[in-house]
């Protein structure tokens, strides 16, 4: 693992102590009051098969929905990337997806437009030490290093 421009390597990037008990809260809010933009991700343990749940914030570019990942090596990912399914929850409302990882080449414009899309996810970025604020630019450079998955309809038509 090379480090990145702060001199950081991916190893030792880790979600803040306090993200999980933050996102098992988040999320009990969200069944109660629905906020518009993040969602619930549920997919399969890797390894053990029982619902995996973290919040992310979808975002669309071009009429296809996305979300990265905002560590690199997060549970979630790796989780995200053994199923290659999952169910999104906002409110009442599931939907089943595809988890479609995106090629680092195609996710360079997709990262350049999170902070714009996203301006939430800026600071949990920046917290971890990945960026320093919401320049595209430090954004794109993430590509390779966080994951970026489209969100595809589990059944029915579009291109995989």
């Amino acid at each position: 693992m090379s480090p990145d421009d702060t001199g950081k390597h991916d190893a030792d990037i880790k979600p803040p102590w306090w993200l999980k008990p933050m996102n098992k809260v988040f999320m009990t809010v969200m069944k109660v009051v629905p906020v518009k933009g993040p969602v619930v991700l549920t997919v399969p343990g890797r390894a053990s098969g029982a619902p995996r749940s973290t919040p992310v914030t979808p975002f669309e570019v071009d009429g296809q929905r996305y979300v990265v990942g905002g560590f690199p090596k997060a549970d979630w990912v790796r989780n995200a990337r053994a199923a290659g399914t999952g169910t999104l929850t906002q409110g009442r409302r599931t939907e089943q997806v595809r988890l479609l990882e995106v090629p680092a080449d195609q996710a360079r414009p997709l990262l350049r437009q999170f902070p714009i899309l996203v301006p939430t996810g800026v600071g949990f970025m920046k917290s971890a030490g990945l960026v320093t604020g919401p320049h595209p630019d430090e954004f794109e450079a993430l590509a390779g290093r966080c994951a970026v998955f489209r969100l595809a309809p589990a059944t029915g038509a579009g291109p995989a």
